[in-house]
């Protein structure tokens, strides 16, 4: 795999505590998104440590397009319109 997979074309708003650290799934093969499951192994991908700096709301990228791991950048806007 060369290219990360759309997961999601919205961000996964997640609640965090204040020094909570997980892994955001850099790959979009998780099944446990926006968070790592070790999908990514054998590939080129490696998981993003993410620490919460204050207690509250992340907007998390799930289709893996942004400017700005792991945040949500709105990149999901501008993907190509899925076929029906």
């Amino acid at each position: 795999m060369t290219q990360a997979r759309i997961a999601a074309r919205r961000p996964v708003v997640v609640d965090m505590q204040e020094g909570e650290a997980r892994y955001w799934c850099a790959c979009g093969q998780s099944a446990s998104q926006p968070f790592c499951d070790g999908s990514h192994k054998g590939s080129s991908f490696s998981p993003l440590k993410v620490t919460a700096e204050k207690t509250g709301r992340l907007f998390l990228c799930a289709c893996k397009q942004t400017a700005t791991p792991p945040y949500c950048d709105g990149a999901h806007k501008k993907l190509p319109a899925q076929p029906e």
